[in-house]
């Protein structure tokens, strides 16, 4: 019988003290989220630990109220009480009406073949001392990607259950196999129900990590990260059906990327341009669960005024290896605020980027103000992990 731990809620700690959180005990961290709340306070968690995507991962919220001039660690750590159980892909929201969603996955392991996103929200985002909800478990997979909201006012989901061909066998089985799509949750009443709606079945993906926007005749759009880089998949009844997934006109390594649209309504791309190899198939498949990944250098916010047809406009953020997984908003004081990690074993640094749409459309900034590569945090735990 599968150990039914992971369906138990993790526990919450407001300004964590406990060494074990602390920067200086971490030894590996990375994937990030980012949120800006309406009077400017910046938001940026992650998942952390002593090793490397095991049992015992926390998450970690560090907030800026200085304009990303520095950054408070263990603002909110995330800990589950069983030890094999682990807290990873977090995601950072704030909903129409300013409510802070702050979404993470609970498994035993790597892969459980069930998964689960819990849910803690934070009605004041903005207080002296964050109050957050009860958890609640509100889907079967992982989300690491921000809802979109439709024009009907829907509030969809992008959650997922790895595939058995993604290149990650699950530990366990909990007969939900039909579920190993890249999945759409949605909701009609601002998040008080969420159901299963639908989903995508796009070959060769590894790991999801989708993203849904919304085309300007209505038509979902849905990009995945696949073992070839990036594939897509279309829909036209709100979520429910899906067309036959394919591969897009987007490259990409084999890694997270970011899409959404702007206010202006270009389109906005955060992904890999101009990488030189990624890793073939092959490699993918031949290695463990944690693997080593080709190609995840200059990093660059791009733009669309055409839908998405063309990309013509780009902004390179960061032409470092080992640098990926990024997330972004756009927020209400005009600056579009990016967030990354940096070799997650070696620097284990998240980092940030704050920059306008004028900046992508010339390809460089233009004011001091606007920065890149901004340490939001570093792990120091000793000595480093192999």
């Amino acid at each position: 019988m599968p150990n039914e731990s992971t369906l138990t809620p993790a526990k919450i700690y407001v300004n964590a003290a406990e060494e074990r959180f602390q920067d200086t005990y971490r030894r590996w961290q990375g994937i990030p989220s980012i949120e800006v709340s309406a009077k400017g306070r910046i938001f940026v968690n992650f998942y952390a630990g002593q090793d490397a995507e095991v049992g015992g991962n926390i998450m970690v919220l560090c907030i800026s109220d200085d304009h990303g001039e520095s950054f408070r660690s263990c603002a909110t750590v995330i800990e589950h009480p069983d030890p094999e159980v682990r807290i990873y892909d977090p995601n950072l929201w704030i909903t129409p009406h300013g409510i802070l969603w702050m979404t993470y996955t609970q498994a035993r392991g790597f892969n459980d073949g069930r998964s689960g996103v819990w849910l803690v929200t934070c009605d004041n985002p903005d207080a002296d001392i964050l109050s957050w909800s009860t958890p609640r478990r509100i889907a079967n997979g992982i989300m690491m990607n921000k809802p979109t909201v439709s024009s009907k006012g829907e509030w969809l989901f992008p959650c997922a259950i790895w595939c058995d061909t993604s290149g990650s066998i699950p530990t366990e089985r909990h007969g939900l196999e039909n579920e190993q799509f890249s999945n759409v949750y949605a909701s009609t009443d601002e998040g008080r129900t969420i159901t299963l709606r639908g989903h995508a079945d796009v070959p060769d993906r590894g790991f999801d990590e989708h993203m849904i926007v919304e085309k300007n005749d209505g038509t979902l759009w849905m990009l995945v990260r696949t073992l070839y880089g990036i594939g897509e998949s279309f829909s036209t009844d709100g979520g429910y059906t899906w067309s036959h997934g394919q591969k897009s006109k987007i490259d990409g390594p084999c890694s997270r990327f970011h899409i959404s649209r702007l206010k202006s309504g270009r389109l906005l791309l955060i992904n890999h341009f101009n990488f030189k190899e990624q890793n073939s198939v092959e490699d993918i498949m031949n290695q463990g669960d944690v693997k080593a990944w080709k190609g995840r250098t200059h990093l660059t916010a791009l733009l669309s005024e055409d839908d998405g047809k063309t990309w013509p406009y780009s902004l390179l953020l960061d032409e470092r290896d080992e640098v990926s997984y990024p997330d972004a908003k756009e927020a209400d004081d005009g600056y579009i605020y990016v967030t990354y990690d940096r070799q997650r074993i070696t620097e284990r640094e998240i980092l940030m980027a704050r920059f306008t749409e004028d900046d992508v459309l010339s390809g460089k900034l233009h004011s001091p103000d606007n920065k890149l590569k901004v340490l939001v945090n570093k792990a120091l735990g000793q000595p480093n992990i192999k």
